[in-house]
């Protein structure tokens, strides 16, 4: 069979870049017949988490040993096909105070945007990479990775995950706070693993509940902690607890980081955040009474090339998820489809003018369209707050954060008044475009502001810069004077944002 790539017209290479808490990785890959050939993968211990101070900051020195990272990275991505790289930052990035203005110059150094994305985004993406480097089975399984500074923990069934959690537990972030000068004693070690149980207390009885097939493990600690086990003889396949208590008592033997070169197969790299790792590994087996686990080679960076595959083939889960959201708030789906038309047909009029040709920058108003009135299922009153706070706060399958908080934007600007201060949670080069996006948003919903399934008549929509030149056929707005009184008033608001309004 001959191989068949993308669709004509996309990219044929695709990447993925993790930023995670311990290391950064990248994968280069061509999908063919809905496969993954890799071309290419680099993978550097950037310890981002070990550079979080005591106020939540990102000193300067992990930023630098980040920046240069990626300059390294950009050298092989900076090319690519805009959109086919997909980079995302997990637990550190999502803990820092000061992440917006390391990520626009870690953008700019690798030469493609980075995303933030939750905990649980972060499950659901790593169960997609594992699910899809396993053979099929039946029957449910349990996916375990340990990141530097959270763990995740999901229940799932062939390609779907049912049940996820990310603990706030990581392979750097608990040999910080029990080995952090090094010595591994029996003491510290049964310190580590109660923290890791405390903090699997919580969701032990569910998960013993829904129950699994066969468990597997992904990502460094637990791969490196099968590679040890095999080398030293202790496992031939997988990981066991038995093999997991030989393998503690020879790091307390050892007792000291520095003299973990005793255990064959343990990259020296690894060496200093080992330690966590296998107590939170430990810990999950005890709690969870895992019997085995074996080790999958995909991870977080190969779900994310599965998931951007199918936002290239139109698979995107986020529309499910937009859709799972109009359902669970009752969203009146006339009325929202009628605002998504005219806020699209109004989008087309301006886009060149205004700079908003990008997709995504079509997907954020078709998806605030969608879900404007989502508030509504709160309260009417100031039910654009209510709406926006869903968006911003919600778990949102295939979202970023950032992806959130412009939703969340939008929609709490839709209506009302038009409040600069709102935008001032987006990074600065993105507040203008969201403000465009805005005004496109709210004359949709003004036009539609009598809910009736009546067409609107052709309209032309004209922009230079703020000015903004809304035209009807002659004499419409006559025979509508509420709109006419609407848009009056419409442009009386927009002044807060040096927008000019003008219609005939």
């Amino acid at each position: 069979m001959s191989e068949q790539p993308l669709a004509e017209g996309t990219a044929s290479t695709i990447a993925a870049v993790d930023l995670g808490s311990n290391s950064f990785h990248m994968v280069v890959a061509r999908p063919v017949n809905g496969h993954l050939n890799v071309l290419d993968r680099l993978r550097e211990p950037v310890r981002l988490a070990s550079g979080l101070d005591a106020t939540g900051e990102l000193d300067a020195a992990a930023q630098q040993r980040a920046i240069a990272c990626l300059e390294r990275f950009g050298q092989r991505l900076r090319d690519m096909h805009p959109g086919s790289v997909r980079a995302v930052g997990t637990n550190t990035l999502r803990k820092a105070r000061n992440s917006d203005a390391f990520l626009e110059a870690a953008a700019a150094a690798l030469g493609h945007p980075i995303e933030v994305i939750s905990g649980l985004e972060e499950a659901r993406v790593i169960y997609l990479g594992v699910s899809h480097s396993l053979p099929g089975s039946p029957g449910q399984r349990l996916v375990m990775d340990i990141g530097g500074g959270s763990t995740e923990l999901i229940i799932g069934e062939g390609f779907e995950p049912i049940y996820m959690e990310s603990l706030y537990m990581g392979c750097v972030s608990l040999s910080q706070a029990w080995f952090s000068d090094g010595a591994i004693s029996a003491k510290a070690m049964r310190r580590a693993e109660i923290a890791a149980g405390q903090e699997l207390q919580a969701i032990e009885q569910d998960y013993r509940r829904l129950g699994w097939v066969g468990a597997v493990g992904s990502s460094g600690t637990i791969r490196a902690v099968g590679e040890v086990l095999q080398a030293m003889g202790w496992s031939d396949i997988g990981i066991t607890l038995p093999a997991l208590q030989r393998l503690r008592e020879a790091m307390i033997g050892a007792g000291h980081v520095s003299r973990l070169d005793a255990l064959q197969g343990l990259p020296p790299e690894r060496a200093a955040v080992f330690p966590g790792g296998v107590a939170i590994l430990i810990a999950t087996f005890a709690a969870l009474g895992i019997e085995r686990m074996e080790v999958s080679d995909g991870a977080l960076r190969e779900g994310l090339l599965y998931d951007l595959m199918g936002r290239i083939r139109h698979e995107d889960v986020r529309s499910r998820t937009i859709s799972v959201l109009k359902e669970r708030y009752h969203v009146d789906k006339a009325q929202a489809q009628r605002v998504h038309d005219t806020a699209l047909y109004a989008l087309h009029q301006v886009m060149h003018a205004w700079q908003l040709e990008d997709e995504c920058v079509a997907n954020l108003l078709e998806w605030a369209a969608r879900l404007h009135e989502i508030g509504l299922a709160v309260a009417h009153s100031g039910y654009h707050k209510h709406g926006a706070y869903l968006l911003e706060f919600s778990d949102m399958p295939g979202f970023s954060r950032q992806e959130q908080k412009a939703l969340a934007v939008l929609v709490r600007s839709h209506r009302r008044k038009f409040s600069t201060a709102v935008f001032r949670i987006l990074p600065e080069t993105q507040r203008e475009r969201l403000m465009r996006l805005a005004i496109l948003l709210r004359l949709a919903v003004l036009l539609h502001r009598s809910r009736a399934d009546i067409p609107l008549p052709p309209f032309h929509l004209e922009v230079d810069g703020k000015s903004i030149n809304l035209r009807f056929p002659a004499g419409w707005l006559e025979l509508h004077p509420l709109t006419q009184a609407d848009l009056a008033q419409e442009a009386e608001m927009l002044k807060e944002g040096k927008f000019k309004l003008m219609f005939e």
